[in-house]
């Protein structure tokens, strides 16, 4: 690969599975089915959510969101692995590169922000219900969607400027599937340490903060249905709280991998710990997505009769 430097970068080089060409193959289809099941899956449970006057709750209406975020979330970095499939190196502009990975980091960043602002929902809704309809009112739950969304996105604001402020002097090929901003951080040819300081400081706020609020609420929570005298009444809070719980470890135990210790990129040993990496990133990009809308709508029996609903008055205004 030439050298070049930050003035005259045009363009970035995703490797991703190229090196096994069969693997891209398999890859490919099993990506875009998974990916066409997302759009199918969250995007019912959206139009079922605005749909059903009943649905019209805190709970629902974060979730509406994140089923939102995952489409979007999706859809800025899955036709990019789809295309890298297709050529053995798939070439993107050093722009379009940064905005892949300013709405990917940014969606990923409210992702978390989002999960622990449910589970304050889960624990307002358990532990003081009584209180529920005062304390989750339309104007704080929307509040609290809004701080999640301008978190995530001012955070990625402040890592792609910083990025973007990087020389790349040594080569333009991202080992990766697509513009990640650890595998671009690797190609920089000078010092990432306020970099590193940066995405240590992303990883409090985004990251751990989130988790600490999701296990203190869940610590408070099992503590007040263990309380509740009935078997029956235990299961419908713990079923309340299944769902967010599953997406949560899912979530947080693929992301925490990538992004709780960022590495400088002396210390990276490229190869296979880079395709890893990439395998584990691409993991959870595409699974928590597609198993979402699963696991919200099969244990939810709100959810279900919701589409039966909807499916009746379908198949009765055909009908007529």
């Amino acid at each position: 690969m030439e050298r070049t430097n930050d003035s005259t970068l045009k363009e970035f080089v995703l490797i991703g599975l190229s090196a096994q060409p069969k693997l891209q193959t398999v890859f490919f289809f099993l990506i875009l089915w998974m990916y066409l099941m997302i759009l199918l899956g969250n995007g019912v449970l959206i139009s079922v959510i605005i749909y059903d006057s009943h649905l019209h709750t805190p709970m629902y209406f974060f979730l509406c969101n994140l089923s939102f975020l995952d489409i979007c979330y999706t859809s800025s970095s899955i036709p990019l692995i789809l295309a890298s499939f297709l050529a053995a190196k798939k070439r993107i502009f050093f722009s379009g590169c940064m905005v892949q990975m300013f709405i990917s980091f940014a969606m990923g960043a409210t992702k978390c922000m989002l999960l622990g602002t449910m589970v304050l929902d889960r624990y307002v809704a358990i532990c003081y219900p009584l209180r529920y309809p005062v304390i989750m009112s339309k104007g704080a739950y929307m509040a609290m969607a809004f701080g999640s969304w301008i978190t995530g996105l001012v955070d990625s604001v402040v890592q792609t400027a910083l990025a973007m402020q990087l020389p790349f002097c040594a080569n333009n090929v991202i080992n990766h599937f697509v513009c990640e901003i650890l595998a671009i951080l690797k190609l920089a040819c000078a010092d990432i340490s306020v970099n590193v300081i940066s995405m240590t400081g992303s990883n409090l706020i985004v990251l751990v903060i989130p988790l600490l609020v999701i296990a203190t609420s869940y610590i408070f929570i099992v503590a007040t249905i263990l309380r509740i005298p009935s078997t029956e009444g235990k299961h419908k809070a713990f079923s309340t709280c299944s769902a967010h719980l599953t997406v949560v470890v899912i979530f947080y135990g693929t992301i925490f991998f990538m992004y709780a210790k960022p590495e400088s990129k002396a210390s990276i040993d490229s190869g296979k710990e880079d395709i890893i990496e990439a395998l584990i990133s691409l993991f959870y990009e595409v699974m928590t997505p597609m198993i979402n809308p699963l696991n919200y709508s099969l244990r939810n029996k709100d959810v279900k009769a919701a589409v039966k609903n909807i499916l009746c008055k379908e198949i009765f205004s055909d009908g007529k």
